[in-house]
Parts: structure tokens; sequence; C-alpha cells
């Protein structure tokens, strides 16, 4: 003990006695009862303080406890560690809420010897700010339970200012004709007796951003509180605000917009739920206008759908890329939006009944720029048919640009040929199955792998695909491929495309369809599908680690709870060699622009 090692040094009992005459000092003997307290203090403390603290210790301890914990007290300190040796980093400054050391040695001691409760406490689920959004669905008395769609109130800049500049929309065309009828443009006559009286309207394939916001005005689940809300809707005009500057502006106008939005979007509480994932928007044109590869200035488009923040986001477009993750194809919008579920049937029925004297037919102009194009076989094909009709937009026939014209056409098929467009889609497709005409494909990114969620993954109940190589060799004969599908199956077929009508058209959005969906309703839903499934996959962490981008439209194809892609029939379609996706030459690029330039001309 550090007290007996000082007693040496003390004056001697025989020197005190020879100073006071032999008998001892008060203060002295005073002095040595004190040093026995003390000892006696210290026996008590490593007693009931360090022996009582020790694992395994007990309520008694032996003399002989203590007398080890007096020892080990004895033994000298470790050298603290030096502040300015800079191998040892400093400790962590401690919270004012920390515990005392000794208490924090106590309590690890005790979770050395509870590892189960620790592990139970770690287990503990987390609470998230969407899961009260996700109880609303329990709620069966509700209707809007798991349904409520919550929509941002953007600044006019990014929707309502451009349509009061509708005339800058576009270089060639004039927009404003095409947003009279909420978005639905002018009425169309019914002189040749090709429509139904009511419903049909001269609509802009590129309108789909109006006229999906106006119809989610009529949502009957929309809600102010975005804590209920199993979706959040931006109604920002994507598709308007690039095509505005497309033409002779440089990069930074064509991004501005995109970059000031998301940097509104972001400081929004409601962003920081989900951080975007639950938010949507609608661009009606094709994914690559929206997908500038570079900041080269003669690159096509803008970059929003590159932009990290707006990755996050689902962004709905006429044709979406196959080898992206947040971008979903919707159906163009057709010439038809009925008002009630009345007209839609009316018009199921007389295409039904409709005879169809030809057997195939086609609508469209060649494409000799484009080498990979099989349109020129195809229209070749038809010339030398008997049975098939042909309307060649390249002569600058007006009934290409008719809609009667090419609805009739349409009506009067069986088969409608839908080769690519400028770009893999083309509004075409929707008009002719609004005919109650089966379509033809030539590439599974013409509908297969784009309009899953209103078009049936099994394509062959709805249409006939025949491998565009094979055409382009010359090895394929379109009318023999038709000729031998049996007479019943394509009864079968006919009726199945007419079925689909509901889920390929967008209704008036002035009304809402009793009880059929249409293509909005179908949107909106695989909307909400999407956003409780990944927030269920939070919850129960069970988000799919191994998601390859690339390989999107495999996962596209997928059935219900499947979750494992692998080798496809369709991969030669969609392998990525390094010139088609690395440079600002790419054929998605082209396809962008060539679809600007037919849009100039006037073609579908």
């Amino acid at each position: 003990m550090s007290a007996m090692r000082r007693r040496p040094v003390l004056p001697t009992h025989q020197d005190d006695m020879e100073k006071v005459g032999g008998k001892p000092p008060q203060s002295r003997l005073c002095f040595l009862a004190t040093l026995c307290a003390m000892f006696w203090v210290l026996i008590f403390y490593f007693h009931f303080f360090v022996i009582a603290n020790e694992p395994g210790s007990a309520g008694a301890d032996t003399a002989a406890g203590a007398a080890a914990s007096i020892a080990r007290a004895e033994l000298p300190l470790p050298e603290p560690e030096r502040v300015s040796d800079p191998a040892v980093p400093l400790p962590p400054p401690a919270l004012v809420s920390e515990p005392p050391p000794t208490t924090a040695t106590v309590a690890k001691v005790e979770d050395e010897e509870k590892p189960t409760a620790v592990a139970h406490q770690e287990a503990a689920p987390r609470d998230y700010a969407f899961q009260r959004a996700l109880k609303t669905a329990e709620n069966k008395s509700d209707p809007c339970g798991g349904r409520y769609i919550y929509v941002h109130e953007l600044p006019p800049r990014f929707n309502d200012d451009m349509l009061r500049e509708c005339e800058r929309l576009s270089l060639w065309t004039n927009m404003c004709k095409f947003m009279s009828n909420e978005g639905l443009g002018p009425p169309l006559g019914n002189e040749e007796g090709v429509f139904s009286n009511t419903g049909w309207y001269a609509t802009n394939q590129f309108m789909v951003d109006v006229i999906f916001r106006n119809r989610m005005k009529q949502y009957e689940c929309l809600t102010k509180d975005s804590s209920i809300a199993a979706a959040v809707f931006v109604p920002f005009y994507a598709g308007f605000d690039v095509a505005r500057y497309l033409w002779g502006h440089n990069i930074s106008t064509r991004d501005a917009a995109s970059l000031d939005l998301i940097d509104w979007l972001r400081k929004r509480p409601e962003w920081n739920v989900m951080g975007g994932r639950d938010h949507f928007l609608v661009g009606g044109r094709i994914a690559w206008d929206f997908r500038r590869l570079t900041d080269e200035e003669s690159d096509w488009g803008n970059k929003l759908l590159f932009m990290p923040a707006a990755k996050n986001m689902s962004m709905l477009v006429v044709e979406s890329s196959p080898w992206n993750a947040n971008d979903f194809a919707i159906p163009y919008p057709t010439y038809f939006h009925p008002a009630k579920d009345a007209d839609v049937l009316l018009w199921q029925d007389r295409m039904r009944s409709l005879e169809r004297p030809w057997l195939f037919s086609f609508a469209g102009a060649p494409r000799p720029d484009d080498p990979k194009s099989i349109r020129s076989q195809l229209i070749d094909q038809c010339r030398t048919s008997s049975v098939c009709k042909l309307l060649e937009c390249d002569l600058g026939e007006s009934k290409c640009h008719s809609p009667s014209a090419i609805m009739n056409m349409f009506q009067n098929s069986l088969f409608c040929l839908q080769p690519q467009g400028d770009s893999y889609t083309r509004r075409s497709a929707f008009d002719s199955m609004l005919a109650g005409c089966i379509p033809v494909f030539f590439h599974p990114g013409s509908a297969y792998v784009q309009y899953t969620w209103h078009l049936p993954k099994n394509y062959t109940r709805y249409s006939v695909f025949i491998p565009e190589d094979g055409v382009r060799k010359g090895n394929v004969s379109i009318e023999d491929r038709l000729k031998s599908i049996h007479r019943d199956m394509v009864k079968k077929m006919r009726e199945e495309v007419i079925s689909l009508i509901p889920r390929v058209i967008y209704a008036d959005p002035r009304s809402k369809l009793e009880t059929l969906k249409d293509a909005f309703d179908v949107s909106v839903e695989a909307i909400i599908n999407k956003v409780t499934q990944l927030r269920r996959d939070i919850i129960e962490d069970h988000e799919d680690k191994d998601f390859v981008e690339e390989n999107s439209w495999k996962y596209d194809l997928l059935e219900e709870g499947q979750r494992t892609i692998g080798p496809h029939e369709w991969d030669p379609f969609f392998s990525k060699p390094k010139d088609k996706g690395g440079d600002s030459t790419n054929p998605s690029t082209n396809a962008a622009k060539n679809s600007w330039k037919n849009e100039q001309r006037g073609q579908n």
C-alpha cells in the first residue's frame, strides 16, 4: 500500500521520545489513529466496490479475495498514451448523455453475458415515414385505401406557362390548336361515317403531358395529406419542355428547367420520405429525348433521365428504353376519347361486326437512309399482293394525314403491319388496335417490352410476331405467313384486340368512365403497385441487390412473384454493342432526330 511505502520518511518513535521527555505527543497519536482508519477504509472500499463489481464475485468476499484486490491495486498504473502520438487516434468526444465509465464497463460485461437480448434489440423493426400510407390499404371501409395520390403544386413555370406560350412548343407545328378540349384538340367530323358521333378528336400524338394531368384532376383518390399517399405525382410538362429547346439552343438551356425542377423537389418534405422513389411524372415523348449521353452541344435532347435525383423517380413516356429502369412506356394517344362506358361498349360492338375484306394493310413511308429498316420490303410485298391495302405516305398523299382515311383502312383489314417507326414504336399500332385490327410486329421493342402494363405479356393472344431479319433477307412472305393462321385463331385474336381497346385509349379528361379502366387508370394502378411493392421490400429488407439495369426489359417480362432473369430468345434484339450506346451518334439518338424531321413533314 502507498501508506506503508511512505512510513519510513516519518520521524522514528525513539526520536520523538527524546524530544518530549519520554511521552508520546498527542498529535502523533491522532496521526496514527487517522492512518489506521484510512487503512480500514481502503480495505472496505476494495471489498465493497472493486471486488463486488468483478464478474463472478459473490456478495461476501473472502479475505484472500480482498488481499488479491489490494495487491492488484498496488501494481503500477500503465503509462497514459500521449495525445501527440500520431499513431494513436483520439477517442471520440463523449456525448452528454453517455454514462460514466464505470457504468459503461458494467453494462458491457452484462451485454457479453446476454448476447441473445442484444441481438433481439438489433432486430427490432424500423419505423418508416411511409408506413402510414401502407396501413390505409388495411381500412376496408375506405374505397381509396392504398390508392391515394398526392399532387405537387408546382410553380406555373413548370406547366401552365408553357401552354400560354404554346406557339413555341414546336418548331414546325402550331401546338396551340391541340390545347383545346383539355388537350384533346379540335373535334373530328364524321362525314364519312368512320367514327362514332361523339368522342373523336384530332389529338396530337405528343399531348400525353396535358391529357394525363387533366385526367389526374378527376382522379377520385386525390389527397392533400402526403403521409397517406401511395404515390406522388409531379405535373411537370417534360415533353413540352424538351420540345421547345431541341433546335438552336445550347445544353444549358435544354437542361435548365429539369435542373430547376429537381432543385425544387429536393427541398420539399415529400421528397425526403423516400428520396423521390415514390414520385412519378409524364413526358409525352420517346425516352431518347430525355437521355442525352454527353455534354457536347451537338448531342441530342436533355439529360433529365440521367440526373441522379431523377433516376429515383418513375417517368412515363410513350416509348421507354429497354436498358434503363426509371422510364415506363404508356400508350400514344389515339383519336378516341370517350366520356362514358357506353361510348366504349358501342364502339367495341361495331368493331366486332365489321366485314374486313383486306387480309393485311400498311400505312407509312420507306426509310431509305436506314439500312436496317424493312419498310421498303413491306411496301414491295404489299404492292404485289392482291389482299393488301397500302397507303404510301412518301408521295405526299393527303390520306396518310387524314384520321378518317387511316381508321377506315384499319377497320377493313384483318392484320395491320407495324414495323419500327423512326424509333422502336409508332402511334399507328394503337390506332390499328382501336379499329379492331390485329397488329403484326417485327421487333419486340415495338410493343412487347414496352407496354407491359397495358398489353398481355403473352403477345400471341393479340398479335403476330415476324422477326424482321427474315423479311430483310427476303426469306419471309407476309401474305403466306398470315394466311397460315387458322380462321378460328384469327377470330380469337381479334376479339382479344377489341377487348383491349379501353386499356389503350385515354378517356375524356372532363369526365370519367364508370367501370372500365382506360390507359390512365392502368398506368396509375401500376405505379401504385410498383411503389407499394418497393416499400414492402424496404421494410422486409428484400430489395433486389442483384438487379442489372441493362437487362431492364427482361424484368418487365417476369410474371408476378418472379425475380430471376436469364438468357432470352430476344437477346439478339437488345444486345448493346459499343457503337449502340457509347456516343452521340448511336441509333437511338438518330431515331429521335428522325422523329422530329418526320414531324416536320407531318408524318406519323
